[in-house]
């Protein structure tokens, strides 16, 4: 069964990162420019965002075999929807919609989090985000190998026939659990706000995420524009090559996991801060151009992507520890700021590339981790000082 939600996490993600190795064929394809065409891939993830503040709560008050496959089959329509969107303006509405819809793997992993031991909770969620991060990484090679054969529609028609496929298989296989929860709907939505003011710990989580979530997105999409444009002169199948490297990085969420059940999630963090300021070091290199260009481009993605998951690994971690139940709407809170911070990284990412080239992007990415290391410092700093 763990296999099996890990598989449901990969499939349901896929969905908010595919569009961002397709940018430069949807710009083509409905004749519009490359700045309005990435807009698909911040306006998925604006509404993956709205999803989870809006959708995610109901975890802990409704069944989630049957919120589950529900949610499948309204992103199964609204990826019809943009497969087959005539105008920017219904493919973006179509994209915010499957936003809001696919916020599955967040209804999963607090479930999987009530059903496992304490001392299990860390490996398993591990499990779980390493099918999270194949889904986010093979998105963009799907999309782009797909994208480069059959053109951008054939990538949201069978992203489509995959969530139905998902949804038909869930809706037999997952547990039967109970609601949590009989709170009024409008209790549920303000608790996470309510958490964020309450627990430093929560609010810690989701600054490290923010910003390294950001600069994630922010590389991603001017990742494509890059290698597709003058520097370059690539297709999308290699924006999706690329993302296959990363791929390396799946296992190091299981890895990650287990290392923060035996030393905690500040370690983690700390070797995830200054492995991403390696990364944007590395990421220097594809300014370079050529052979040697796109071999810096993959080996700092590779190492961008390990930050960055494990990192996720920690900070859920470090949420789900914290007494008292709710780990639905901490999840909530959590998961609503990575992403609106993560489709501030793909706006601001796309407006670097524009204005400064790719270095102005590697500035970006190297700046968020020092701030979030520098953070860590402090809170370290300030703990001792207590103690004292």
């Amino acid at each position: 069964m763990t296999g099996l939600l890990a598989l449901a996490c990969g499939v349901a993600v896929a969905n908010v990162y595919f569009p961002q190795a397709i940018t430069p064929l949807i710009a083509a394809g409905l004749h519009t420019g490359r700045g309005m065409a990435a807009s698909a891939a911040t306006t998925v993830q604006l509404g993956y965002a709205v999803g989870l503040f809006l959708l995610v709560p109901l975890g802990d008050r409704v069944p989630h075999r049957r919120l589950v496959v529900v949610l499948l089959a309204a992103t199964a329509i609204a990826l019809t929807v943009a497969g087959l969107a005539p105008n920017m303006g219904v493919l973006l509405a179509a994209c915010a919609c499957v936003g809001v819809t696919t916020v599955v793997p967040q209804i999963l992993l607090p479930m999987a989090a009530d059903l496992v031991a304490e001392d299990r909770r860390g490996a398993v969620t591990g499990t779980l985000l390493s099918g999270l991060l194949a889904g986010i990484l093979l998105a963009r090679t799907f999309s782009g190998v797909l994208g480069a054969w059959l053109g951008w529609r054939a990538t949201y028609l069978v992203a489509a026939g995959a969530a139905l496929v998902l949804a038909a298989v869930l809706s037999r296989t997952m547990p039967r659990t109970g609601a949590r929860s009989r709170e009024p709907y409008r209790s549920l939505l303000a608790a996470p706000v309510r958490l964020l003011g309450s627990e430093p710990e929560l609010r810690r989580s989701c600054t490290y995420q923010v910003l390294l979530f950001g600069g994630f997105n922010a590389a991603w999409t001017a990742l494509a524009l890059l290698v597709t444009g003058p520097h370059y002169r690539l297709g999308t199948a290699t924006v999706g090559l690329l993302a296959l490297v990363g791929a390396g990085s799946i296992l190091c969420s299981q890895a990650a996991g287990r290392r923060v059940d035996r030393t905690g999630p500040d370690a983690v963090n700390r070797l995830c801060f200054a492995g991403a300021l390696a990364a944007a070091a590395v990421l220097a290199i594809g300014y370079l151009g050529g052979v040697g260009g796109l071999v810096g481009l993959g080996a700092g993605m590779l190492l961008l992507d390990v930050a960055v998951q494990s990192g996720q690994v920690a900070n859920q971690a470090r949420i789900f520890r914290l007494p008292g139940g709710l780990r639905a709407r901490r999840n909530t809170a959590y998961m609503t700021c990575a992403f609106l911070g993560g489709s501030a990284g793909s706006w601001i990412g796309t407006r670097a590339s524009a204005g400064f080239g790719w270095g102005g992007v590697v500035v970006l990415i190297a700046l968020a981790a020092a701030i979030a290391l520098a953070g860590q410092a402090l809170t370290a700093r300030r703990r001792v000082e207590v103690v004292r």
